[in-house]
């Protein structure tokens, strides 16, 4: 498919026992779940202290997920897809009417 981007698929054992790319599907969508929730935590933290000591914790588990995310994009586990221009187009003209919508 000339539309997909990835690299070539590490195989992984199939069957009922989880393998390393279940274990990283799983790993990739928790720490997408805590980074959701410390968006949250940190626009609600009462204080500055505790804002400082939230966004520490949010960086270090922003970039846990862009490793776990890189790693499976390397071993082919996890593909992109390209848009054709036509797409992006209609896409931004979708957008753009719902701007001016909101600006009435």
């Amino acid at each position: 498919m000339k539309n997909k981007v990835s690299n070539p698929k590490t195989e992984v054992p199939k069957g009922i026992s989880l393998n390393d790319q279940d274990y990283m599907t799983i790993l990739l969508t928790l720490l997408k779940a805590i980074e959701k929730n410390m968006t949250v935590a940190l626009t609600e933290s009462s204080n500055e202290t505790l804002y400082k000591e939230f966004k520490k914790i949010f960086d270090d588990i922003a970039q846990y997920q862009r490793d776990a995310y890189e790693l499976m994009f390397r071993k082919g586990w996890y593909s992109l897809e390209k848009a054709d221009a036509k797409k992006i187009t209609t896409l931004e003209e979708e957008l753009n009417t719902q701007l001016e919508d909101l600006s009435k």
